[in-house]
């Protein structure tokens, strides 16, 4: 938390009231101004009595040497849950297109892939890299990380998704990124920058973001006859 510069310490006062009210006011602004429909409306609403900010824990990485500590930021419960869900639902099958060539899902699609590009690439002077981001999920810049969102949209020349217009993802993406809190040891924190690690919307968010930040880079890889996979914040590359 202390190298992330992620989190700021609220103390002991109580975030999830006012969390609960600015939500439900934010939906009904929208409803009110034609920007979601009352069906949303009524799915994405928070009931005070569900309620529950988010809690912090770790999971040791056992993988690794002095078994460093993986923060997860558990919001089942979290007022703006119902809306990341939501929306993570109608955003990462569009990523999932768009990035079909670029990024994997397990150890096994890797190893298939790089078995076809080595029957004819494969030669001496091949290097094999590792990549790895550190920390992407707080690192990435909550303005930019939405914008990200924006940009695939365009990028797919959609107006709306369903029933709900782009103007509107981008409104209710940007209230979810803003608005991450949760409960440490008695104290609340509001993380400032980056995404929840337990939020279904940041993984797209990150996804996004690193699709426009690598295309540069896949570009020159694959046009010089290399390989590029990525799994969220992994990458392995030929050259």
């Amino acid at each position: 938390m202390e190298k992330t510069e992620a989190y700021q310490c609220l103390g002991v006062n109580d975030p999830l009231p006012n969390l609960i009210e600015r939500t439900n006011k934010y939906l009904l602004d929208l409803r009110l101004a034609h920007w979601i429909t009352q069906k949303q409306h009524e799915i994405l609403c928070v009931k005070p009595s569900e309620a529950n900010l988010a809690r912090l824990y770790y999971l040791p990485k056992t993988h690794k040497p002095g078994t460093p500590l993986r923060s997860i930021v558990s919001g089942l419960k979290h007022p703006t849950i119902k809306i990341s869900t939501y929306l993570d639902q109608l955003l990462r099958p569009l990523f999932d297109k768009i990035a079909l060539k670029t990024t994997t899902t397990s150890g096994f699609e890797v190893m298939k892939q790089v078995y076809e590009w080595s029957t004819n690439n494969l030669c001496k002077e091949t290097l094999l890299c590792t990549i790895d981001v550190v920390d992407l999920y707080t690192m990435i810049p909550q303005t930019e990380g939405v914008l990200a969102i924006k940009k695939m949209l365009d990028y797919l020349e959609l107006k709306e998704i369903g029933d709900l217009k782009i103007e509107s993802i981008i409104r209710l993406s940007r209230f979810v990124m803003k608005n991450n809190y949760f409960l440490y040891e008695g104290q609340y924190y509001h993380q400032i920058r980056g995404g929840a690690m337990g939020s279904p919307l940041t993984l797209t968010i990150a996804n996004c973001y690193m699709f426009f930040f690598e295309r540069n880079i896949v570009k020159q890889i694959t046009n010089a006859g290399g390989l590029y996979l990525r799994y969220i914040d992994d990458m392995f590359i030929i050259i």
